[in-house]
């Protein structure tokens, strides 16, 4: 029998390695993760590598009932833990063993493990719970849409709280897992791609897997009765689109649209560079909202958007958000430009290849429709606030800086940037800084100032170095230039920014 003998040194050493962290060095990590626009979003202390959802809905009571196992790693030392949710929760077992746990206002879930966390360890949370997300309030509104044969989670800038708890801030994404029961009959849409399909006892499970990281308010959950078509891209790539199968008057125009998901991807990619994500395609459900979302892999459409007609402008603006919104996210709420600039001046490219106006023909008549005194021209895309985060000129005027970015730059340069952006950033998170740093080193161009003039000084740009160029003519000629015949069909989706509630009351700020 052989025995380790301990010097002194070895064995001071040795409990040194074998004491734990004193009590005093453990905190509760913070209840939001620091976005001043919304400061109860997210949570800090940890970083979520993948969520499993395990749901079961019943569409005629809009009971939902879930266990969620959240994978993560500790960033801190942490005696206890927040998430974001609002539904009742019923058990939280974190690392195998049950953790204390207390509802903190209307969308937090404090929970306090058996024994504190220590920083760098991989930690998995199961919380077991029930509820009728369209029965739960946050600010006065609830992000679920109750339709006649169903239910759909589809909101920005969250939605998860109503389904599944989750760290619910865009600077921390992760994998999915999508599991849903539902009765035997109907269908359920998530992200991503559809693993498996199995029915038993009346209920039909989907399997549904999102392998990319994935912010929570771009993960979406749609049960109710679709017509469902499928295909293959010429990449491979899983096509599937859903409508509702109630959508009346509106069925014919979604599908003229949506059903132009893979043509519009494939320009896109000659745009923006390849397509990030493993499948595509979108879904109309009978919701009664206006607005469009660029959930991730399958955008949310409502049947509104298709009220007048066809609109492939709409396909447009949502699938350019794969690469400039979902691949690479805002590092922070005030970043939305570095979204919604670039999925409008997508619809103005899509214009120009249609020869339906050119992005300048375009830009020109957008910067003469409004006056300088127009409130249009006080909002600031660069930095919003709240309140106006989904305002018009966000889209509006965040697109005229991208022309005028093309028009100082040339178009070899322009079109480098548009590209480049979403492979040096792929599946990560950026914010307005960052993009006019990459286009400065891109373009060998100091562009602070043109940047700052369109994005950031609350007046109208004057002169024709700043101005588009047909609007600088018909400012000294007093002509307005003519309407693109793209104008209308894009005006059209202006309603695509409107989530039906106020986004600075719902955070309760």
């Amino acid at each position: 029998m052989h025995r380790r003998i301990l010097v002194p040194s070895a064995l001071a050493a040795s409990l040194v390695l074998a004491i734990p962290a004193s009590a005093a060095d453990f905190a509760a990590g913070a209840p939001g993760i620091g976005d001043p626009y919304y400061p109860a979003s997210g949570n800090g202390g940890y970083d979520v590598a993948h969520y499993d959802l395990r749901l079961k809905y019943r569409p005629a009571t809009d009971l939902l009932e879930g266990t969620a196992t959240i994978v993560a790693t500790t960033k801190q030392n942490l005696s206890r833990f927040n998430l974001d949710f609002g539904l009742a929760v019923g058990e939280v077992r974190v690392n195998g063993r049950k953790a204390a746990f207390a509802k903190r206002g209307d969308r937090e879930l404090e929970i306090t493990p058996a024994t504190p966390l220590e920083k760098g360890r991989s930690v998995s949370v199961v919380v077991r719970y029930a509820g009728k997300p369209s029965e739960l309030k946050i600010g006065g509104w609830t992000a679920w849409h109750r339709t006649p044969d169903g239910g759909v989670a589809a909101q920005e800038p969250d939605s998860a709280v109503w389904w599944f708890p989750s760290n619910d801030h865009p600077l921390d994404k992760a994998t999915y897992d999508v599991s849903v029961s539902v009765p035997d009959g109907t269908q359920a849409i998530s992200n991503g791609v559809l693993q498996s399909q199995s029915s038993r006892l009346g209920w039909t499970r989907f399997n549904w897997r999102s392998n990319k990281p994935q912010a929570s308010y771009l993960t979406t959950l749609a049960v109710g009765k679709f017509d469902i078509t499928t295909d293959k891209t010429a990449k491979g790539l899983p096509v599937l689109n859903a409508y509702s199968r109630d959508l009346g008057d509106h069925a014919g125009a979604a599908r003229a649209s949506v059903e132009r998901t893979t043509e519009v991807a494939e320009w896109l990619e000659e745009v923006f560079g390849p397509y990030p994500f493993n499948a595509l395609g979108g879904y109309v459900p009978n919701v009664t909202s206006g607005y469009a979302l660029e959930t991730q892999t399958r955008p949310f459409y409502s049947p509104r958007q298709f009220a007048n007609g066809a609109n492939v402008s709409v396909v447009v603006h949502e699938l350019a958000h794969q690469w400039y919104g979902d691949s690479v996210s805002v590092k922070g709420w005030k970043d939305i430009w570095v979204n919604e600039g670039f999925a409008r001046y997508s619809q103005w490219l899509w214009s120009e290849k249609e020869g339906e106006g050119t992005a300048q023909e375009l830009a020109d008549y957008i910067y003469a429709l409004h006056p300088a005194d127009d409130p249009f021209w006080t909002v600031k895309p660069g930095d919003p606030g709240p309140d106006k985060q989904f305002d018009i000129a966000v889209y509006d005027r965040g697109a005229l800086a991208l022309q005028a970015l093309r028009n100082e730059v040339g178009d070899e340069d322009f079109f480098a940037i548009l590209k480049g952006w979403p492979t040096v950033h792929a599946h990560g998170n950026a914010n307005v800084g960052d993009f006019v740093t990459y286009a400065e080193k891109v373009s060998g161009k100091p562009l602070a100032e043109l940047f700052d003039t369109w994005l950031y000084e609350p007046s109208k740009p004057a002169g024709a170095a700043a101005a588009p160029a047909g609007a600088a003519a018909a400012a000294r000629t007093g002509v307005r230039p003519a309407q693109p015949t793209s104008y209308r069909k894009i005006a059209a989706t202006n309603s695509v920014h409107d989530h039906g509630h106020d986004h600075h009351r719902s955070h309760g700020h």
